[in-house]
């Protein structure tokens, strides 16, 4: 919920308006490193956040800088109102003038009209965290330079203040990525190729007009650096010693069979597992009180007998039998399933509907580091089919707990609401 306080942030004072000043003032109202983009990058970075400190992050800042839009909003039209009267400062910016009667809009300084294409949003919370590290410097650097091209003391000061919550904003982002513990360079869930990781492509060779030289440095030598010269030469090259060849695959893997033996076994565990819950899912359907999540029991069971199918041909493309393995760790999963319905016959409606999704939650996740583990040796092993059946029943996995976690939020809402029906009648008597 967003409430307006009159009070600015920051009291902004002009003693002296310049038009082409407010100008400038636009690039950081309307602009690619503005206010607005920042307010709207950071809020909708964390409407989609799972973290639950992190989103409270996100939408904390994301909200002082629709603040600062407003500041910067106010120190534009005080600086643009000359333009609604005299004609020679309407002439600093006719658009202006013209089109928006001397007031500020949705502009860069150039007249530019304010896109969504500005948001940095991939939905990965710490490569989200990084363009916001990088969105604010960039902010902190226009601020530093209005700073220098303004004249006027109380916009300086309101600019200072500004410039100094962008470098406040950076550390909270830096350290909020550090919080998380991950290697800076580990981006996403799938490893890089291995060699071709470590090899920087001299693709600037020779010396050039201005004296330019092959430079050397941290960024290509030393530590795990394998530098590549002119890969665009290397054909021929190839007969020439000491010329490292450009890794262009990910797996020269050593023990090839070991990594198949091993997807099969874990494809065997997977497959007892389905078969288990193609078992259990009926009884939790007839445990299940509300429909709404009896025919999610009931539409996960269809799609447990798909996953089967799957497996099976997995085993099909591999060449070997379709042999489940006892699964130890989904066998106590169901027995534990088995206990909360036997339990649920205690309990109201929403409390052992609740009790029923946790369990399946549980059994979900399961599901679901198994598919990817297995998916993960599919891919080393480049079995494209393989990897595109275990990639749909992992999805189904996925959809099926976030299905979970929307009828487990509707349950805990009506069960909050005697409650709060109760404590709304003691009020009113």
């Amino acid at each position: 919920m967003y409430h307006h306080v009159k009070k600015l942030m920051y009291t902004v004072r002009v003693d002296e308006p310049d038009p082409r000043c407010g100008n400038m003032l636009l690039e950081q109202f309307g602009g690619a490193n503005g206010e607005l983009a920042a307010a709207m990058q950071y809020s909708i970075q964390g409407l989609n956040c799972e973290d639950p400190e992190r989103k409270d992050l996100l939408m904390d800042i994301g909200t002082e800088e629709l603040s600062h839009l407003e500041i910067v909003g106010c120190l534009a039209r005080m600086h643009l109102k000359p333009m609604k009267f005299a004609r020679d400062e309407a002439e600093a910016d006719p658009l202006i003038a013209i089109a928006g009667g001397g007031g500020v809009n949705l502009f860069n300084s150039m007249g530019n009209p304010w896109t969504a294409d500005y948001l940095k949003i991939t939905g990965e919370l710490d490569v989200d965290l990084r363009s916001n590290i990088a969105a604010e410097a960039r902010a902190k650097i226009v601020y530093e330079r209005l700073i220098n091209f303004c004249n006027d003391a109380g916009t300086k000061d309101a600019l200072q203040f500004l410039m100094t919550r962008e470098i406040t904003h950076m550390r909270a982002f830096t350290a909020a990525l550090e919080s998380m513990g991950k290697p800076p360079f580990a981006i996403g869930r799938i490893a890089p190729t291995a060699g071709l990781v470590d090899q920087f492509f001299n693709d600037s060779t020779g010396e050039g007009d201005q004296g330019e030289i092959d430079a050397r440095g941290p960024w290509n030598q030393g530590n795990e650096w394998e530098l590549v010269e002119a890969p665009a030469f290397q054909e021929i090259r190839d007969n020439l010693p000491d010329s490292p060849p450009i890794h262009a695959e990910s797996s020269d893997l050593a023990g090839t069979d070991s990594i198949q033996e091993l997807l099969v076994d874990q494809l065997r565990d997977i497959l007892h597992a389905e078969k288990q819950l193609l078992k259990a899912l009926p009884k939790m359907a007839k445990a299940a009180r509300t429909v709404q999540l009896q025919r999610l029991f009931e539409i996960h069971l269809q799609e447990t007998e798909g996953q089967v199918e799957r497996l099976n041909e997995c085993f099909s493309i591999l060449g070997t039998a379709a042999r489940a393995k006892p699964c130890k760790g989904m066998m106590g999963l169901v027995e534990e399933g088995d206990e909360v319905i036997a339990d649920s016959k205690k309990k109201d409606d929403a409390a052992a509907d609740l009790a029923l999704i946790a369990a399946a939650q549980r059994v979900e996740h399961y599901e679901m580091s198994g598919y990817a583990s297995a998916r993960n040796l599919a891919q080393q092993l480049h079995l494209s089919g393989i990897v595109l059946h275990l990639s749909k029943s992992l999805a189904e996995e996925e959809n099926a707990d976030q299905l979970l976690n929307q009828v487990a939020r509707t349950l805990m809402s009506v069960a909050k609401m005697p409650a709060a029906i109760e404590q709304a009648a003691e009020e009113e008597a």
